[in-house]
Formats: C-alpha cells, sequence, structure tokens
C-alpha cells in the first residue's frame, strides 16, 4: 500500500494496493471477496453441467444402439437429467452474469472515484503540467476499458480456463487414454497463447497511449479554437490531429495483425482431426462405445469456446492492464503538498510574514503515454527554468491593504499563491499569524482565504450556486443575493428571465467579463474571508461599476488583510503599503508618495497615469 501527500483527502477513504497495475486490480476486486466468489463457484457448475450433457448424450446414443424395452425408459432418464442440466446451467448463468457484471461496474465506478479524489489532492503544480484532454482520456476512456476488461475480458478467460479443467477431468473418467490428444493440443495451446499475449501487450498499452495523446490535442484545440481561427490556423490543426488519429488507427491495424495470425483455431481443428481418429482407433479395438466416442467428441466440442475466447478476451485484458497502468501512474504522481490534518486550525488574524522567500516551478516531466515509449507531440523534458521568485521579505500587518505593482512576469501573481499553499517556498518561509503556512491545517488555512483572479472561472451552474461556491456549510438566497448586492451584480442578475437560477456556460462564457468578474467577487464576500487576494480583480469593469465596486470592497476589507495586485493608479492610492517586484525580487516598498519620490522604477510603471 502507498501512502502519499495529498491536499485533499474523505475520511475512511478505501486504501487500494497501488505497487503494480495488476495488484491494484486485484485489490479493488477483492474489495467485494462475495461477487468473485460467486462468479467462480458459477463458472465451476457451469461447466460441470455443460460436460455432463455431452456425457448424457453420449449414453441415450448407446440406449438406442442397445434397442430393447429399455430403450425408451432409458432414452426418458436421460432426457429428464438432460433437462435437469439445463435448467441447472441457465440458473448458474444468471448468477455468473450478475456478479460478472456486478464486479466489472463497482471497479469502474471505484476506480473512477479513486482517480477522481487523487486529482483533486493533487497540487496546482501538477496540474499545471498536466495536459486536460489526456486526463479526461484516463479518468473516461481508461477506467471504462478496466470495466470491459473484467466483463467480458478476465471473466471469459476464467471460463476458459475452467471449460478447459472440467472436460479433461471428464474425458479421463471415460477413458484415460483418450486424454493423449487433449493433452497435446492444451501444451502447443498455451506455448501460441504465451506468444500471443507477449506480441500484444506492448501494442495495447501503445493504443491507450496514443488515445490520451489523440484526445489531449483535440481538447487543447477546441478550448483554443478562438486562437486557432483567429490565426487562421485549422489547415494546421487539421493536419495535426490527422497525424495522431493516424497513429491511432495504425497501431489498430497492427493488433488486428497479430490477431490475424492466432494459431490456437488452427491448433483446435488438428486436435478434432486426431481425437476423432483415436477415438475410432480405440472404437475399433472394442475399448470404446459408440456412445462414448460422441460423448468424447462433444466434450472436445466444448473446448471450442476457450479457444474462440481468447482471441479477443486476451487483447481486452492487455488493454485493462494497459489502462490500469496509465490510472495508477497518475494516482502516483507525486504531489508536493499535504492536507496537514493534524496541522494548525485557528482563526486567522492576517499577519502575513515573508521571510527569504524563493520559489520556482521547475521542469515539466514527460508524459510516458503509458510507459510503452513517448507519445508523438510530447514535450521533451527541459531544464529547471530560473526562480520566479527570489529572496523576498516583508510584513503585512493584520487589516493592511499591500498593493503589489511590477511589470508582467514579474511574479506578483505567484507570491500571493504561496501565502494559502497553492504552492510550496523552495527556501525560507512564508507565515501568517506568525506560524509557517506549511504547519497549517490546509483546510483551515485555506478556508479564510479568498481569491479573485482576473482570469475568472465560473462552473456550469446557476449564477447563484456560483456565488454560493466555497461558503462553509448552508447559505440562505438573502445571504447570496445580499453579496451580490456588494459586488455590484444584483441589478444585471435581477435582469435574467431565472434570475439567480439562470445556468451560465462553461467557464461563465454567457456573460461578460464584467458580469463574471463582480458574480466572482460575490462569491469572495460570501466566504467572509480574512485574507482577500485581489489579482486585477476589476479590470474588465467600467469606471463608474469600478466605483461602487470599490466603495463596497473598502467597507467589507476593514479589518482583513488584503493583497491587491493592480496597475490602477486609484486603487493603488488608497493601499497601506505598495510592494514593487522587478524579475522575481522586491527592489521597493512603501506607501505611493514614497515610492513616487524615491523609486525611479516606480515611477517608470505609471508615467502614463500620472
Amino acid at each position: 500500500m502507498t501512502n502519499q501527500s495529498a491536499e485533499f483527502r474523505i475520511e475512511g477513504e478505501y486504501r487500494y494496493d497501488l505497487r503494480s497495475p495488476l495488484r491494484w486490480i486485484s485489490s479493488h476486486l477483492f474489495r467485494y471477496p462475495v461477487l468473485p466468489i460467486l462468479f467462480t463457484l458459477s463458472v465451476a457448475g457451469m461447466s460441470g453441467l455443460q460436460s455432463w450433457g455431452a456425457v448424457l448424450i453420449g449414453q441415450a446414443f448407446d440406449a438406442v444402439s442397445a434397442g430393447g424395452g429399455t430403450a425408451i425408459e432409458a432414452l426418458s432418464r436421460v432426457a429428464l437429467l438432460l433437462l435437469v442440466a439445463r435448467l441447472g446451467y441457465g440458473l448458474l448463468d444468471i448468477i455468473n452474469s450478475y456478479s460478472r457484471a456486478m464486479t466489472g461496474q463497482r471497479l469502474e465506478r471505484d476506480a473512477r472515484e479513486e482517480l477522481y479524489i487523487s486529482l483533486l489532492g493533487k497540487s496546482l503544480t501538477f496540474h499545471n503540467r498536466q495536459r486536460v484532454g489526456d486526463i479526461m482520456s484516463r479518468a473516461t476512456g481508461d477506467v471504462q476499458q478496466l470495466n470491459a476488461m473484467i466483463s467480458p475480458g478476465a471473466s471469459l478467460i476464467i471460463e476458459s480456463i475452467v471449460t478447459l479443467i472440467v472436460p479433461f477431468i471428464v474425458i479421463a473418467s471415460i477413458r484415460v487414454e483418450l486424454l493423449i490428444t487433449p493433452i497435446l493440443f492444451l501444451v502447443f495451446f498455451i506455448i501460441a497463447l504465451t506468444d500471443y499475449a507477449g506480441k500484444l501487450g506492448p501494442v495495447a498499452g501503445a493504443l491507450r497511449g496514443q488515445f490520451g495523446q489523440m484526445n489531449a490535442a483535440l481538447a487543447e484545440t477546441v478550448s483554443g479554437i478562438e486562437v486557432v481561427k483567429g490565426y487562421a490556423q485549422e489547415p494546421y490543426e487539421r493536419e495535426r490531429f490527422t497525424r495522431n488519429a493516424t497513429a491511432y488507427r495504425d497501431l489498430f491495424v497492427r493488433e488486428g495483425d497479430i490477431q490475424a495470425r492466432y494459431l490456437p483455431f488452427l491448433l483446435y481443428g488438428i486436435l478434432i482431426g486426431l481425437g476423432f481418429g483415436h477415438a475410432l482407433y480405440l472404437y475399433g479395438q472394442g475399448v470404446l462405445t459408440v456412445g462414448e466416442v460422441i460423448g468424447f467428441m462433444s466434450l472436445l466440442e466444448v473446448l471450442r469456446f476457450p479457444v474462440f475466447i481468447s482471441l479477443f478476451t486476451f487483447a481486452l485484458v492487455q488493454l485493462g492492464l494497459a489502462s490500469a497502468k496509465r490510472i495508477t501512474t497518475m494516482i502516483q504522481e507525486t504531489t508536493d503538498l499535504d492536507e496537514n490534518v493534524t496541522g494548525h486550525s485557528a482563526r486567522i488574524t492576517g499577519a502575513i510574514t515573508f521571510r527569504d522567500v524563493t520559489f520556482g516551478y521547475g521542469a515539466a516531466p514527460v508524459d510516458d503515454g503509458g510507459s510503452w515509449g513517448p507519445a508523438p507531440d510530447t514535450p521533451a523534458v527541459s531544464a529547471p527554468p530560473p526562480p520566479v521568485l527570489s529572496n523576498i521579505s516583508f510584513n503585512a500587518s493584520p487589516g493592511e491593504t499591500i498593493a503589489i505593482v511590477g511589470q508582467t512576469g514579474a511574479g506578483k501573481t505567484t507570491l500571493t499563491r504561496l501565502v494559502n499553499r497553492i504552492y510550496d517556498v523552495e527556501a525560507g518561509q512564508v507565515l501568517v499569524d506568525d506560524v509557517d503556512v506549511r504547519e497549517w491545517n490546509l483546510d483551515s488555512l485555506r478556508s479564510q482565504i479568498s481569491t479573485i483572479e482576473q482570469d475568472i472561472f465560473l462552473f456550469s451552474r446557476s449564477i447563484a450556486e456560483n456565488i454560493a461556491f466555497g461558503a462553509r456549510g448552508e447559505v440562505t438566497r438573502a445571504q447570496i443575493e445580499e453579496a451580490a448586492r456588494q459586488a455590484q451584480a444584483h441589478d444585471f442578475i435581477a435582469s435574467f428571465p431565472e434570475g439567480y437560477d439562470t445556468v451560465v456556460g462553461e467557464r461563465g462564457v454567457t456573460l461578460s467579463g464584467g458580469q463574471r468578474q463582480r458574480v466572482a467577487i460575490a462569491r469572495a464576500f460570501l466566504t467572509d474571508p480574512r485574507i482577500l487576494v485581489l489579482d486585477d480583480s476589476t479590470s474588465a469593469i467600467d469606471s463608474a461599476t469600478e466605483d461602487e465596486i470599490q466603495r463596497a470592497m473598502r467597507r467589507i476589507l476593514t479589518g482583513r488583510t488584503t493583497l491587491l495586485i493592480t496597475h490602477r493608479i486609484s486603487q493603488i492610492r488608497w493601499a497601506d503599503r505598495i510592494l514593487l517586484l522587478k524579475n522575481g525580487r522586491l527592489i521597493a516598498s512603501g506607501t505611493h508618495d514614497e515610492l513616487l519620490a524615491g523609486s525611479e522604477a516606480y515611477r517608470r510603471i505609471f508615467v502614463r497615469d500620472l
């Protein structure tokens, strides 16, 4: 079992064995031991009844061959026993189908839940390195492939194994000599099957990896369709997708080529011929009766099932194992942060301290495509970039408003994300109320810090749900509306036919930029944060509305520590202190007037506003 760091866990979460894909799948299956047991018992029963039926048919032929007055009685008895065998087979088949389907569905459900919880617990550094399309491929296609691996894949393989064993036992009960040809068949069948599975495995892994690559490229194109059209890059994107789809197709062709060379069908044909010849020879020697020959051939016919079914079931299992490897690889990806359940929990007063803080993002890893080699279009590993922030030190007292200014790329947003541990420092310390943020309980820390960013993300839910997102516990509609009024959002929301129940499009595309920002501001107001981060949060709002929001903000910011990222002189003026960043370094701090008088770099930033 692994015990990884995570920002989010569920109380009493079931722990699975992640030491290998096979162990991981097994730990999922044995979470519900009754289902595998039911399945195995039903398979054994079905195979036994099927083999018994073959013997009964042979006995019927012997009864007819014997003639006499007892033939009808013997045939009636055989017919009754066949009816019992078929009814029993049908009942066991129902149990078999139920346990098989339920096992596959539960594996798919639990694996998807485990992956989803794992993704929620990963740090933002991890998510910044991932391609959304590939994550979605693992969370949907790969998880579904696990279901197909169990039902029908692995379940039919188990049935095949049992179907091989039971007929051998029954054949031995008829005549031990009859086992010669079946045993020879079994030896060559295992050799051919091992070779088949060995060739199929790498192709199956490459198929799942290439599917994730193709899906990731497609998701990027759709997400960036505005840029694609704006630069008339449709032909290039079409060529890129065609290249990925062609690679995916070629892998399917390779898989088909391997399946076309499937030898067990030929071996089974040889078995039928040799087995029938051997049985006739024994009949000629007076060792076997006609009924026993027919029963033997019926039992050989039972062996057709594992031969036929292994053609595609092994492909499903190989694809499932490849998918399991891709899923477990993502689950086991290291994450920098831990929720620190036993850490410090308290009501924040708002003191913030940076002590010689240095931070950098590091290099992005290569997606291995499922460990069968990198897929096309995968970027190579690059050397770690220089630190985004270097030796930053400052203090913010409770209730202070600290404006952070600097040119684009100076590290302003990154600095604020160290306060709520979206990222962890590489060197130095960030303290909230004189406690290192790494020693805080993560939920306690983040629940008291709200961030409003320039790039607003709204969920495809109602406006009321978006405003209430992040609030602790239940909130009333009155509280939601009050927060919207404070953010100057109530009027435009009320103008919609469905008001606060209006569902916004994905990422809030049905609202204007200013409307999205006001909804986000309302969301932050409702959480009642002790520390508030405003990252150019009024950039898409007109001046008149901004003035109204600023007045509301001044009221709500009373007693709260605020980190304000902006280039607007009207907002910077009322900050208690200003930090000036350049190339990740703090080069000056002070009030607006102090920096105007003493910092040439600060004057250059605002020369056009003065």
